[in-house]
């Protein structure tokens, strides 16, 4: 089933390195003044942008991981998990909304982000599909919960996706972005149409050193050209970036992002712990639980659909909506749609 909520791309061209670098300056400036611009809810002007706080620490897996809490803690719980190279904050609306019908909210810092930190220097900092999953399904043990709404976008709705397909008794319901979103790896080095390629440009600069060296460099410019990109009709201000910003000093954070990409890419290996895990996913599993998956319309990243191509994917119930107005990190730029999103599969546990 497809619906239509009513609320209110990028290119990547070059050609000599001396005209990619003239673009590349040129776009971080008209970047910049746009991430400037004042938004159709302007959260700074109404003193509104503010971090998620009290920041909770647990020791979950390989790593001691950062998350915001919020709601009763005996109520129905819900994991919000964000995308790259966004962070915790691409919720700071949903939660509250969440925690006031009841839930017991987690937002967690993924692996390589905030204050999430591996509990032992020397293990690798991989970001393979497999091992960030894991990292939820840690995370869910060391809070003690057993089943959960799983929601998310991007490498968020990645690793949910994951959780409900090979975790389903731990997964109540899942909202997804973009919809069905784990990796056919074996199938990483066939094109896509150009149009679609070109909004991945970044994927293909990681795969390179010039990209490792950029993002180490760059990473907050990084950032903000990507989020105009991503979402053409967001007008962020410059305090709720630097408020997601902050997440990105984490000293882990190039490495797990340029391991995620070259490994999604096949140009990266994976590690042992996780082949299992890996190995099931390159059958690419049905997800049984309850589901809603949705799109933005302005998404600079994932072209808009009507869910019709992904159906075989989704054994359960399962309902499709698209958010007009919105781009890629859909949580942020419409958190009552994804919120009601979210409420509507807790619903069906009452």
């Amino acid at each position: 089933m497809s619906e239509i909520i009513n609320h209110p791309r990028r290119f990547f061209l070059g050609s000599a390195a001396a005209g990619i670098a003239a673009a590349e300056m040129a776009f971080m400036g008209s970047a910049q003044a746009q991430g400037a611009s004042t938004s159709s809810v302007p959260a700074s002007a109404s003193g509104l942008v503010k971090p998620l706080a009290p920041i909770k620490q647990i020791q979950a897996g390989e790593l001691d991981i950062g998350y915001y809490e919020a709601g009763p803690i005996d109520g129905p719980p819900v994991f919000l998990l964000h995308g790259f190279p966004y962070d915790i904050h691409s919720y700071a609306d949903v939660a509250p909304l969440l925690a006031a019908k009841g839930c017991r909210v987690i937002v967690p810092h993924l692996r390589g982000y905030g204050t999430t930190r591996f509990l032992d220097s020397a293990t690798p900092r991989t970001a393979q599909q497999s091992a960030v999953a894991a990292d939820a399904i840690a995370l869910m043990d060391a809070l003690k919960i057993d089943r959960a709404v799983l929601a998310g976008y991007d490498w968020g709705a990645r690793t949910a996706c994951i959780v409900a397909a090979l975790w389903p008794e731990r997964c109540a319901g899942l909202v997804s972005v973009n919809g069905y979103l784990i990796q056919d790896i074996a199938r990483a080095g066939i094109p896509i149409p150009a149009k679609i390629e070109s909004g991945l440009w970044y994927q293909y600069y990681f795969a390179t050193e010039r990209g490792r060296a950029g993002l180490t460099a760059n990473r907050r410019d990084f950032a903000r050209v990507t989020w105009v990109r991503n979402s053409p009709t967001w007008k962020f201000d410059d305090a709720t970036f630097e408020r997601s910003a902050a997440a990105f000093d984490n000293p882990d954070y190039v490495e797990i992002v340029i391991h995620n990409y070259r490994f999604r890419l096949g140009l990266a290996p994976g590690i042992a712990k996780y082949e299992a895990l890996e190995r099931r996913l390159a059958t690419l599993p049905v997800i049984s639980v309850p589901t809603i998956t949705l799109d933005g319309d302005s998404d600079g990243v994932a072209p808009v659909t009507d869910g019709k191509s992904q159906a075989a994917k989704f054994s359960g119930p399962r309902s499709h909506r698209v958010v007009p107005g919105v781009g890629h990190n859909l949580p942020q730029e419409a958190p009552k749609a994804f919120a009601d999103a979210v409420w509507d599969l807790v619903s069906l546990r009452s």
